[in-house]
């Protein structure tokens, strides 16, 4: 009996963290069939998988799947057609379980996000496995101890023993539900004191941001760099979701300017990962307004680049991969005493040599506190990094995010974390705890092939 595994997923960076782990799978020697459905969205990092079926429509929702957006967001999605679309993928799903059960296919589920899916996969009626990207128990409390509920939503999950209400747990509880597989160590011990099948073998998320190991020696002693003398590095990280990215990238230079202004005499270098979605001339036209000036042009390599930041020179360097793009952009404040680069490529380079980050994003903020890094947070005016996001964020990643509320106040983070290596080394110990190690969608695939579906 051929295994067909079915991937529900809800959302961009649960269609992303489902697409690693698929691509795992599909490395096996008899690798399962492979499907997906991308409730929210297009679904496009679903591409990178050669031999895979997409099941049912798709339609792009105003939202885009964002788990903490507000009513107002969620009656968008429902008059662009929420409701429609979700009862067509749920007649599509059925119909082609339907065909693959009369093959003689043996289909399961790996439900990837958050209720949704999990909704989806019960509903469907056959084995799945849910994989819990969006909540963590860090929301609510830390290894020692209850947080300091802030609202009536968390007084009531800490009553209830869990960051998951009880419908959630019930669907998990399911005799079809073979697995839960949660995105931290903490949340997989409160899931199983509620008798739910929970195990924690990874969290995804630490998988798009490895150095083979080579590379991986250049950027070891990237913790200890706030320490000493010379040039700090701080990487911006304004979001990806445009116009909301804009008005954070004002906020982030604000702080920049703040920093600047309290630490005349030191060096600085910004690394700004410009979302390739995006238009970078919005992001060059508020520099200058904030008398930056473009120094230069900077080469990169369209692949496989990696780039050399030296503490004595900010002037980058390039090696690997071939041809070139005229692509980043660097400019050089008032006093010359800072440099920033602003880049839509180099993701991966900024977050590695980054010696602490300015931050107001999702995924790509975790995932630079996952590298054992301190991350500011400043409050945003929404649809996605607003004060609401930013707090449970701050929850979530603890003492490596610190949140503050006005662009100004970031200068005296950047001073207490200059002069407290103490504090710099719990914060490193802490993201490595909080998210992972990398190398967990190939832990996952291998929990899936070894799983007993019966």
């Amino acid at each position: 009996m051929t295994l067909k595994i079915l991937c529900l997923s809800n959302g961009h960076g649960e269609d992303a963290i489902a697409s690693q782990i698929l691509q795992q799978l599909e490395t096996y020697p008899l690798p399962p069939g492979l499907a997906a459905l991308p409730i929210v969205g297009e679904g496009q990092a679903y591409s990178k998988i050669a031999h895979l079926s997409i099941i049912g429509p798709r339609q792009r929702m105003p939202s885009g799947g964002f788990i903490y957006m507000d009513g107002k967001q969620l009656w968008r999605d429902v008059k662009g057609g929420l409701l429609r679309v979700t009862f067509a993928q749920l007649k599509a799903l059925r119909y082609w379980i339907s065909y693959e059960t009369k093959l003689g296919h043996q289909v399961v589920i790996l439900a990837v996000g958050d209720i949704v899916p999990l909704l989806f996969a019960w509903l469907i009626g056959v084995p799945y496995v849910f994989l819990g990207t969006a909540k963590s128990e860090y929301l609510i409390r830390d290894e020692t101890q209850q947080l300091p509920p802030k609202s009536w939503v968390e007084s009531f999950l800490l009553w209830s023993g869990s960051v998951y209400f009880p419908w959630e747990r019930w669907l998990m509880s399911r005799g079809k539900c073979r697995a839960v597989l949660a995105r931290d160590e903490l949340t997989a011990e409160m899931l199983r004191k509620k008798s739910i099948r929970a195990y924690y073998v990874g969290n995804p998320m630490m998988d798009g941001v490895e150095l083979d190991s080579a590379l991986l020696s250049m950027y070891r002693s990237d913790a200890q760099m706030l320490g000493m003398q010379g040039q700090i590095t701080i990487t911006l990280l304004p979001g990806s979701r445009s116009p909301e990215t804009y008005a954070n990238w004002e906020i982030i230079i604000q702080a920049v300017t703040g920093l600047l202004e309290t630490f005349p005499q030191q060096k600085f270098l910004f690394l700004a990962a410009i979302a390739p979605n995006l238009d970078l001339e919005p992001f060059s036209t508020l520099l200058k307004s904030y008398h930056w000036r473009v120094e230069g042009e900077i080469k990169t390599q369209t692949q496989g680049s990696i780039l050399q930041l030296p503490t004595d020179n900010p002037q980058p360097t390039f090696f690997s991969g071939e041809g070139s793009l005229h692509f980043p952009l660097k400019l050089i404040s008032q006093n010359r005493n800072a440099s920033m680069i602003l880049n839509q490529q180099a993701f991966l380079e900024f977050v590695h040599r980054g010696d602490l980050a300015i931050a107001m994003a999702g995924t790509a903020t975790e995932q630079f506190v996952g590298l054992g890094k301190p991350a500011i947070a400043i409050h945003g005016n929404g649809p996605q990094f607003t004060s609401t996001f930013a707090e449970a964020q701050s929850r979530l990643l603890g003492i490596s995010l610190i949140l503050v509320k006005h662009p100004r106040e970031v200068a005296g983070v950047v001073k207490s974390l200059l002069d407290n290596s103490d504090q710099r080394q719990l914060i490193a110990k802490n993201g490595f705890r909080r998210m992972g190690k990398s190398g967990a969608s190939q832990r996952i695939a291998n929990f899936l092939m070894e799983l007993n579906w019966i």
